[in-house]
């Protein structure tokens, strides 16, 4: 198939009915498309381009691999980080040799991301989401527009694919308003990075993870370098406070109060997988828009791309047997892979987070040697560690003896 390196002609041009239509063009609308249009299905990805998601940018280096990203998106290797409670305790994690992470800038990434589904044969619209509507045959009419009526227009699908992003106008579409998951928000600044020796304060091989009930009363803050360039920032879920002064505090702290802003961002995150992703019918959600960022740490776009490869093969199910059942095996293959790792991340979350004396507590514990090596290689893998089931013993110990000691609420 050759490939599509053109926006989608105007209407009399254009297909008038595709395999599948693809809503969201970021790491996890974008790898659906990708693996669809490979796989021989007419697939249309759409993007209202324009906006980048605030993100730390970590990506693991198995997923390197795994998805073949370019060399040139990774721009810094980090070999470890550094956590800050909030008495002022720093402990340092290093990775060692299991692997690294590997930092992408947003703004470059999804781009590269979408324009390798356009050379894979998917066909491409910069426009926006409107409505979509069942038909009589089974098939989905989507309106798409550029932000006038006069530029709107209709396509048809056998499937649609909600890939865009926690506040989903497809999840809204099939769902109704008030079906989300939880979420914090986040908000980080882009700055430059200081040039080598400039700043004491700034390692560019480290990440800077800091749990304080200044910086955020129930999430945490991070500093993130990207090479040329850093993420500052913090989440929270606390109706009113303040994420900008909390960065501005942050940028204070590691040297990078006078270092030039880039770009400012903020936005929903999602902490947990919604209970459905699907409407029985021909709409499947993915990535953000199905809640699947990770608790705790709110990792997201590993798990946006997982669950791109798991869309586009329930989609192509779909196609090929014509059983919409196929689609809520997205869901079902995530949960049996992931769930269990969701659900304890979901709870140190929600107790180590809850106060700064449990935050404390939090990064003590983390000096721990069983600690980091399982963190990291559950981080790295993407699965439950079970080379050493002892590991999980004592980790398990001595997290019951942290849980049984008084702790502020």
């Amino acid at each position: 198939m050759q490939p599509n390196t053109q926006d989608v002609p105007r209407d009399h041009e254009a297909p008038a009915h595709y395999d599948v239509i693809v809503i969201g063009g970021g790491p996890a609308g974008a790898r659906a498309a990708e693996r669809l249009a490979k796989s021989g299905c007419k697939t249309l990805l759409v993007d209202k381009e324009g906006r980048t998601k605030p993100c730390g940018g970590a990506i693991p280096s198995n997923a390197m691999a795994q998805y073949a990203i370019a060399p040139e998106q990774i721009k810094a290797r980090v070999r470890g980080a550094r956590m800050t409670g909030p008495s002022g305790l720093q402990v340092g994690m290093e990775i060692g040799d299991v692997g690294h992470v590997g930092m992408v800038d947003r703004d470059q990434f999804d781009p590269y991301l979408r324009e390798r589904a356009r050379q894979a044969g998917a066909d491409y619209r910069a426009a926006s989401f409107s409505s979509l509507e069942q038909r009589a045959d089974g098939m989905v009419d989507v309106r798409l527009g550029k932000g006038k009526d006069r530029d709107a227009e209709t396509l048809s699908a056998s499937v649609v694919i909600g890939a865009d992003g926690a506040n989903s106008a497809v999840r809204r579409a099939i769902f109704g308003p008030k079906v989300r998951p939880p979420y914090v928000f986040a908000y980080h600044e882009i700055v430059r990075s200081p040039e080598p020796g400039e700043n004491p304060d700034f390692d560019p091989s480290n990440c800077e993870v800091i749990y304080d009930g200044e910086i955020s009363p129930d999430f945490y803050g991070w500093v993130f370098p990207h090479g040329p360039y850093t993420s500052v920032g913090c989440g929270s879920a606390v109706k009113g406070f303040d994420l900008k002064a909390a960065t501005r505090e942050l940028r204070e702290r590691f040297g990078l109060a006078e270092a030039e802003t880039v770009r400012e961002e903020g936005a929903p995150l999602p902490l947990k997988p919604m209970k459905r992703w699907d409407d029985g019918r021909n709409v499947l959600l993915i990535g953000d828009a199905a809640g699947v960022v990770a608790p705790s740490s709110g990792e997201g776009i590993w798990y946006a791309m997982h669950t791109g490869d798991l869309g586009a093969e329930a989609a192509m199910k779909v196609l090929e047997t014509g059983d919409a059942r196929h689609l809520a095996s997205a869901r079902k293959r995530f949960q049996k892979a992931h769930g269990k790792v969701f659900l304890v991340l979901g709870f140190m979350q929600w107790f180590w987070y809850s106060s700064d004396k449990r935050r404390e507590k939090f990064v003590k514990m983390c000096e721990d040697k069983d600690v980091q090596r399982l963190t990291w290689e559950s981080y790295l893998n993407k699965k439950l560690v079970r080379r050493d089931p002892l590991a999980h013993v004592r980790v398990f110990l001595k997290d019951m003896r942290q849980l049984l000691r008084p702790a502020a609420h």
